[in-house]
């Protein structure tokens, strides 16, 4: 998955806490500039049953890979900022964490000048569906050409999708709010649309307000979101969650869940990851004895002949049955 926001919307803090990585968090626009990439452990009370029963000389966690990407500006789906970069970088990841800032610091700066969470929303959204309309209508134009040449029955069928998704894009509906066949999908698939991924929204507001639950920009958001498409959202201070880190001393889930009550609230890192795996429609399965403990991540509803390709492409041109 991939961090987005606006420059200066705590992207990069936000990846700090959640990679434990020492990833350049400036007040400037554009202080990352190349994405920066995190293995993510994704926390399970089965896996540590598992190697406390086992013991393991090897432990393999399930886990998902954020990527904390270049910030996005109005005018980047025609190149403003670093847009072209920032759009295919989006591209190529399968779901977005969009950071929202909604907190008030007078010495983080903001691209914009001043705080508006639902304006942000609005720029980022609009340039992913401006981008989005520009590849449609060039793909448009080269399958009409095919068509005209051979009256081709699956460009045909192409077009159709594409002609569905401009008409919803026009609408400021994103792809992934369509209803498609598994076919429609196939050929969706072939585009990587960026308003086809799936979204969860991380709120970030100030370490007090966190402390309190309360921030004045929060029922909006949630109405914002709600209206556009809908979506995960979970609000989160990275501030708050850095001082945890901090007097955690160790990233472990229990020091951190310890260190944060000390503080006054929960942290959020295990939700958000939690969210986004599942966001993702990730499951993983288990393999375990003295040698080795490992999480197998498979798509959710993938049977089990493709659940056991996983481990070895034999295990399914071989399969027989499983036992659960």
């Amino acid at each position: 998955m991939g961090l987005v926001g606006l420059p200066n919307v705590g992207k990069s803090s936000t990846f700090n806490v959640l990679s434990n990585l020492n990833v350049p968090a400036e007040n400037y626009p554009f202080c990352t500039i190349e994405p920066e990439e995190a293995k993510v452990y994704v926390p399970d009370k089965r896996f540590e049953w598992l190697c406390d029963k086992f013991k393991p000389k090897s432990k393999v966690a399930a886990s998902i890979s954020i990527w904390d990407i270049a910030g996005l500006v109005k005018g980047a789906s025609t190149g403003e900022g670093l847009g072209n970069a920032f759009l295919s970088h989006i591209q190529a990841v399968d779901g977005i964490f969009h950071v929202v800032r909604a907190f008030t610091d007078a010495d983080v700066m903001h691209n914009e000048g001043e705080v508006d969470p639902i304006r942000d929303m609005i720029i980022i959204n609009d340039e992913l569906y401006l981008k989005d309309i520009a590849h449609i209508k060039k793909s448009m134009a080269e399958v009409e050409k095919v068509i005209s040449r051979s009256n081709s029955k699956p460009h045909k069928e192409e077009l159709d999708v594409l002609q569905r998704c401009l008409a919803m894009l026009e609408e400021k509906k994103p792809i992934r709010l369509g209803t498609w066949t598994a076919k429609d999908i196939d050929t969706l698939n072939t585009h990587m649309f960026l308003s086809a991924k799936q979204v969860v929204y991380l709120i970030n507001i100030g370490r007090d307000e966190y402390i309190k639950k309360k921030n004045k920009w929060l029922p909006k958001i949630m109405e914002f979101i709600k209206e556009n498409g809908g979506g995960p959202v979970i609000p989160y201070s990275a501030e708050f969650e850095a001082e945890v880190l901090a007097n955690a001393g160790d990233p472990a889930k229990e020091a951190r869940d310890k260190a944060a009550q000390e503080l006054g609230g929960p942290s959020m890192i295990t939700k958000i990851v939690n969210v986004g795996y599942k966001t993702l429609q990730l499951i993983h399965y288990f393999t375990c004895g003295e040698d080795e403990v490992k999480c197998w991540t498979i798509r959710n509803g993938t049977m089990a002949p493709g659940a056991a390709g996983v481990i070895h492409t034999d295990f399914e041109h071989g399969f027989i049955m499983a036992e659960v």
